[in-house]
């Protein structure tokens, strides 16, 4: 079964992402998948924990609004997310992989971020990816 599989950060540029992928999702009619990988280690206590949780009840109740049929995928493993979001799309047949990308500075506009930039040029899919507001 073919899916939209999506990279969920709790930033403008996650959201822009989710809302991207569900309307990708329910155009081609095939399930999403969202991704929300966290590097794990010191740097991801309880607090964190509970802050990831918090995030994605917002998620979850803006998935069963729209209607389409999702998964969600928390993970902690150590991996950069860009590793984990690519071993989900091709697992799971994605047909589209959704990325949000943050505004840059002119400078910063030479070098596109390391996750991105693996996602971008390392897909097995067609990769579609949308500016935060």
């Amino acid at each position: 079964m073919s899916t939209v599989v999506v990279g969920y950060v709790p930033k403008p540029e996650g959201e822009a992402a989710l809302r991207a992928a569900v309307s990708e999702a329910k155009r081609r009619e095939v399930t999403l998948v969202v991704v929300d990988s966290h590097r794990g280690g010191r740097d991801f206590d309880s607090d964190a924990a509970d802050d990831a949780e918090a995030s994605l009840t917002t998620v979850k109740a803006l998935l069963e609004e729209s209607g389409v049929d999702y998964e969600i995928r928390q993970l902690v493993r150590g991996y950069e997310p860009s590793e984990d979001l690519l071993s989900i799309a091709e697992a799971s047949d994605a047909e589209l992989l959704v990325i949000g990308l943050r505004r840059r500075s002119p400078v910063g506009k030479l070098i596109l971020g390391s996750n991105a930039q693996r996602v971008l040029l390392d897909a097995h899919c067609p990769v579609l990816a949308v500016k935060g507001s």
